[in-house]
């Protein structure tokens, strides 16, 4: 078997295997008995509101460079971490791509970070252009000494998982599973007010 088919079987299984931990996650949540004690929460919380986003570089699906956190005078910048494995993520990026229609116009910054590996690089990009998404999307991989070398830092253990980021740099909103677009718009719209 070939090395790249190998990595290839790697990143699906990783992909698959968060995205049914994440199911499996909110199953035994739903099943707590009413009353009973409370479960221990081990999720690693996501980035607050007020947080200082981290800032990052990644290369989109058609080899063009982006760097967040660089320069001043920014935009606000709405992120979402998906994989094309994860079917809640497919259902989730239509409504990236309705604020991307309402305020892509240069007012904010809309990127979907896939972490499905530069191995499925083409794949994801055929996807994007199959879906019409105009958003820019950009390919997360591992670093020396982590999994992934941006969804590390903005703590990403679920996916879908949704940040926008103010002017300033801090988190204005962040959220994990399904977004409604009304919930995403009212984000921006407090954002573009700061």
């Amino acid at each position: 078997m070939g090395r790249g088919f190998r990595t290839v079987l790697l990143v699906a299984a990783g992909a698959a295997l968060l995205a049914c931990g994440s199911a499996l996650a909110q199953q035994q949540k739903e099943a707590q008995p009413a009353g009973g004690p409370a479960a221990i929460e081990e999720k690693v919380p996501l980035l607050g509101t007020g947080a200082a986003a981290p800032g990052f570089r990644l290369t989109d699906v058609l080899g063009a460079k982006y760097s967040y956190g660089e320069e001043g005078g920014r935009k606000p910048l709405l992120l979402v971490f998906f994989s094309i494995f994860c079917d809640p993520c497919r259902a989730g990026l239509p409504v990236v791509q309705q604020i991307q229609g309402k305020y892509g116009d240069g007012s904010v910054d809309v990127a979907a970070i896939s972490l499905d590996g530069e191995v499925l690089k083409a794949t994801v990009a055929g996807f994007a252009k199959q879906e019409g998404y105009t958003f820019r999307v950009l390919i997360d991989e591992g670093g020396d000494r982590q999994m992934f070398r941006v969804a590390d830092l903005y703590r990403v253990t679920e996916m879908p998982t949704f940040y926008l980021v103010d002017r300033g740099g801090r988190i204005a909103f962040s959220r994990t599973g399904q977004v409604a677009e009304d919930d995403l718009v009212k984000a921006v719209q407090t954002a573009l007010k700061k």
